[in-house]
C-alpha cells in the first residue's frame, strides 16, 4: 500500500479454530493421554499416575486439569500451525502422533524439568523418555481426532 499502511493480504484466523485447537488439546489430555499413562502405571513402566488431583504450583491446581490446560495451549499451536498442514489419510494421523510426541515432549523435557527442579530430559533414562513419548503422541493423535470435524467442516465451506 502507498499511504504507509501495512497491509495484511493473509485471511484472518478464525476464532472457532483456536477454541476448536484449545478443546481438542483439553479433551486428548483427558482422554487419550492420561488413559495412555494410566496403562503404563498399570503394567509397571512408569511410577507416575494417570489423573492426578495433586496441587502444582503456584496456584494449587490439580495436576490432571494443569496438564489438560496445557494440552490445550498445545492444542491451539497445532490448530494453528500444523493441522492445516497435513494432508488427508494416513500423513495426516502420523503428522499428529509426531507433532504430539516430539514437541512438548521437548519443551518438558529441556525448559519445564529444569524450571521444577528436575533433571533435564528424564535423567536420560529410557523409561521416563518413552513415556513422555508415548502420552504425548497419544495426546497428538486425540488431539488431531478431536479436531477431524473441524477440518472436515472448513473443507466443505
Amino acid at each position: 500500500m502507498m499511504n504507509g499502511s501495512i497491509s495484511n493480504d493473509a485471511p484472518p484466523i478464525a476464532a472457532g479454530r483456536l477454541i476448536a485447537g484449545f478443546v481438542a488439546g483439553f479433551l486428548a489430555v483427558l482422554v487419550f493421554h492420561q488413559s495412555v499413562l494410566f496403562y503404563l502405571h498399570l503394567v509397571g513402566f512408569t511410577k507416575a499416575v494417570a489423573f492426578s488431583v495433586h496441587h502444582t504450583a503456584p496456584f494449587g491446581v490439580p495436576q490432571v486439569l494443569s496438564l489438560a490446560f496445557w494440552g490445550g495451549v498445545w492444542g491451539v499451536l497445532f490448530a494453528l500451525l500444523v493441522e492445516p498442514r497435513l494432508p488427508r489419510g494416513a500423513p495426516y494421523w502420523l503428522g499428529a502422533i509426531l507433532f504430539g510426541a516430539v514437541f512438548p515432549s521437548l519443551v518438558a523435557w529441556f525448559v519445564v524439568f529444569p524450571l521444577k527442579g528436575l533433571p533435564v530430559a528424564a535423567g536420560w533414562h529410557l523409561k521416563g523418555l518413552a513415556t513422555g513419548l508415548l502420552v504425548n503422541g497419544a495426546w497428538g493423535l486425540g488431539t488431531a481426532l478431536f479436531m477431524f470435524p473441524a477440518r472436515n467442516r472448513a473443507t466443505r465451506a
